[in-house]
């Protein structure tokens, strides 16, 4: 049993919470194991649509803990090497997890925390939520984490908040690309499910293999060998029997077999 997750399966929607609000659900080798291993066992459940991460208490995740930090300080080059890689195998693990995923950033984002918001697919955002890229204040750098802020923000942006590490609003991580959405605190919930209603009228074999095109063709030029690979990969997805199903739903004006079907209300009340 986890000591650092809350993990709930809601319809066809995981939800994981960051569950050590006493340290604003910061990062130790503990918990990097353990959500790790959630999101590995959660990417192979074929009955899952969707993915929510979120952190309990106050914050979303103020990255590294401090107990941790000091144990890897007086750590060899060598045990700081493979720590290093846990997490990195913790960011690439969500950046490739197969079903969509959702940042429900509740609150305070700091270091690690803010690579968890970019390797997310969507993010929304608490208005009273703050970031921060703050390694370099403790002589550090934002490593593992880095390729994904920077495809999140751009290099320009990441040139700026990695160097000045300094703490930024909703407002100004909705501005460079880090979230999509900013809400009230009492919205939030309520933005997240009309996310998840709309993830679920798109195919699931689609929705993974346009997480793949957007890997295969970003940041590369638009020449023959992308032009090409786009054609083939279309060919193959519209030979898949989710495509057939999906375009004989459209033509006969029907629901595909993916949609779940809608929930009847409940009966009025009789005076």
């Amino acid at each position: 049993m986890s000591r650092s997750l809350q993990v709930s399966i809601i319809g066809r929607t995981a939800r994981i919470t960051l569950d050590r609000p006493q340290t604003h659900n910061a990062f130790d080798d503990e918990l990097i194991g353990e959500l790790t291993a959630e999101l590995d066992k959660l990417a192979h459940d074929n009955s899952l649509r969707a993915l929510v991460l979120t952190g309990a208490g106050a914050s979303f995740s103020a990255g590294a803990n401090a107990n941790w930090m000091k144990r890897m300080a007086a750590a060899s080059e060598a045990e700081n090497r493979a720590d290093s890689e846990r997490l990195a195998t913790l960011m690439r693990t969500l950046n490739l997890f197969p079903k969509p995923t959702i940042a429900r950033v509740n609150g305070a984002a700091m270091g690690g925390g803010v690579g968890l918001v970019a390797c997310c697919d969507i993010a929304v955002a608490a208005q009273e939520a703050t970031f921060a890229l703050s390694e370099a204040r403790l002589g550090l750098i934002p490593a593992t984490i880095g390729p994904y802020v920077v495809e999140a923000i751009g290099a320009r942006y990441a040139r700026r908040y990695f160097l000045t590490a300094e703490r930024f609003e909703a407002a100004e991580a909705y501005r460079i690309g880090l979230v999509h959405d900013i809400v009230t605190a009492a919205e939030l919930d309520a933005r997240i499910n009309e996310l998840l209603g709309a993830l679920m009228l798109a195919g699931p074999h689609a929705q993974l293999e346009c997480k793949a095109l957007i890997r295969g063709v970003a940041h590369r030029p638009i020449d023959a060998d992308v032009v090409g690979g786009t054609a083939e990969h279309i060919a193959a997805v519209r030979a898949s029997p989710e495509a057939r199903e999906g375009v004989a739903a459209f033509l006969e004006k029907r629901r595909p077999a993916w949609v779940p079907a809608p929930v009847a209300p409940p009966p009025a009340a009789k005076d």
